[in-house]
């Protein structure tokens, strides 16, 4: 599962030809989620009310790379790097 972006301890994936809906795997500290491109957890905890939160603001502020990564990861092609948070 290739790794798209790293920031504060955070590790955030994404699957080649993954099940809909579009979502991201999130790991923190050895705990492990699935959020939608939304913000939702879809399964799982981060057990940080921090790193949640900095998940979602990574969304939204990354949202239209993560819908272009989707296509891409859906069509089985290479995935681009998305930029953290500063």
């Amino acid at each position: 599962m290739p790794e798209i972006c790293r920031f504060f301890g955070i590790i955030i994936r994404m699957f080649f030809d993954d099940h809909e809906p579009s979502h991201i795997h999130v790991e923190y500290q050895g705990y492990k989620a699935v959020f939608d491109l939304r913000g939702n957890i879809i399964r799982g905890d981060l057990r940080s009310r921090t790193a949640t939160k900095l998940v979602r603001e990574w969304i939204d502020l990354r949202f239209n790379e993560l819908q272009e990564n989707w296509a891409l990861a859906q069509a089985g092609r290479e995935l681009n790097k998305i930029s953290p948070l500063d």
